[in-house]
């Protein structure tokens, strides 16, 4: 085998992999429909039909609800907006404490302190980097009000075991798929089995249209609170219109969340394509997985028993005392043959400043100086163990398998692979 890059030899590639292209002529073809009809919103603060939105965000609400199976589907400008949207709509509020994974996206936990509650974070799965259901179960107190089980990297949580806690303890569930639209659990969507689910539509996710999110429920009281804190909810509760009087004026505070026209426009289009995009995810990870598999010191992504994989990412172990040095010169070595791969994924959030100084709002509130919390909550090192290994030591970020990445691609990949691990004893050198 040839001397590594990193050593002064050849990289195995030269050229940077195609950026994500998921746009196509439809897209471009309804966005100059929508520019040329002059009406790039079709949304109102008003107890009218506007309420709701304009004719295409209407169309594509209506589009993920037949695809994803559920009664109701609320769009808005991104997922973070669909996950304070949710976290509004279930009633959480000072006081309470809701269970989070802190292998995430920061806006998980931010979601809960937006309504001055406070985010408890459960480990999360040696595995499928999931939130734990037994770590769920440790963490909950009589202030526990929901859990946020977030489908990372594609995958989907063990759903199932986190509602039936939720059921024995009275708590309210919310999933976060804004990795996993189109990934399946039994035969169920990601993101339709709890209370509330939620999807991303950023410009790196597996369908997009820029910056846009979607909510999704089945219930009809649900789905007017996320209406409501989607557009302006304290202009519209007290009209004369039943249609907008919910049972509980809670979190009746509303933004503007609005999707526009032209991100339903290519949303819509995008929906149509989700399908054949995460089929070509899973051949072209398949693919690289079985060129992987052969390495002692590597473990490939495992899928849950009777689920399917979006494979937002694709999610390596590397187990250093097996391969004989750390992550960290692997990545480079890997890198150097001009592999894009990383190191950690998310640092677990507790470890981030905003938690280890408890301050979110003016004097630290609302982890202190709060009348309806006067707990010391712990965000230590060491209260997620596996998160921490995980992060510190073992995982190990490929590049996004995306359209239009190729099996010629996925062959560069792991020929890199192959390159190092044939040449592991200059590594320790």
């Amino acid at each position: 085998m040839s001397k590594l890059a990193l050593l002064g030899g050849t990289p195995v590639r030269t050229k940077p992999f195609s950026a994500c292209k998921t746009i196509g002529e439809e897209e471009v073809e309804a966005v100059i429909k929508v520019a040329k009809s002059g009406l790039l919103s079709g949304f109102a603060a008003s107890a009218t039909s506007d309420f709701f939105g304009g004719l295409y965000v209407r169309q594509f609400e209506s589009d993920c609800s037949g695809k994803f199976k559920v009664k109701y589907s609320v769009a808005c400008n991104s997922a973070t907006s669909a996950l304070i949207m949710a976290v509004g709509a279930i009633g959480v509020g000072p006081g309470d404490e809701v269970i989070v994974p802190p292998y995430t996206m920061s806006a998980t936990c931010t979601s809960v302190l937006m309504y001055n509650a406070i985010p408890i974070f459960a480990d999360i799965e040696e595995d499928m980097f999931c939130i734990d259901p037994k770590s769920i179960e440790s963490k909950i107190t009589d202030k526990t009000k929901a859990i946020i089980a977030v489908d990372i990297h594609g995958q989907s949580s063990d759903i199932d075991k986190i509602m039936a806690i939720a059921k024995k303890h009275d708590l309210r569930v919310i999933t976060d798929s804004a990795q996993a639209p189109g990934a399946t659990n039994k035969g169920r969507f990601a993101g339709t089995i709890g209370e509330i689910g939620i999807f991303s539509l950023n410009r790196h996710k597996n369908i997009q249209c820029g910056e846009g999110g979607i909510a999704v429920t089945n219930d009809k009281e649900l789905a007017l609170r996320l209406q409501l804190i989607r557009n302006h909810a304290e202009a519209l509760v007290g009209s004369v219109d039943t249609r907008f009087h919910p049972q509980d004026l809670t979190n009746m505070l509303g933004f503007n969340f609005r999707m526009t026209e032209l991100e339903a426009a290519v949303a819509i289009e995008q929906l149509k394509k989700l399908d054949g995009y995460n089929r070509h995810r899973n051949e072209m990870v398949n693919y690289l997985n079985s060129k992987l598999e052969k390495f002692p010191a590597i473990i490939c992504p495992k899928v849950r028993k009777d689920c399917t994989h979006a494979y937002y990412m694709h999610i390596l172990k590397f187990k250093e005392e097996i391969a004989g040095i750390s992550r960290l010169k692997f990545i480079n070595a890997i890198k150097a043959e001009g592999i894009p791969i990383w190191g950690g994924y998310m640092k677990p959030l507790y470890l981030e400043p905003l938690y280890q100084n408890k301050i979110a709002y003016k004097n630290g509130y609302p982890f202190k100086n709060n009348a309806s919390y006067d707990k010391e909550v712990d965000y230590s090192k060491g209260i997620c163990p596996v998160a921490e290994k995980l992060y510190e030591k073992e995982t190990v970020v490929n590049i996004f398998i995306y359209h239009p990445l190729t099996i010629q691609d996925m062959d560069d990949i792991a020929n890199a692979f192959d390159k190092i691990f044939s040449n592991l004893e200059d590594l320790k050198a």
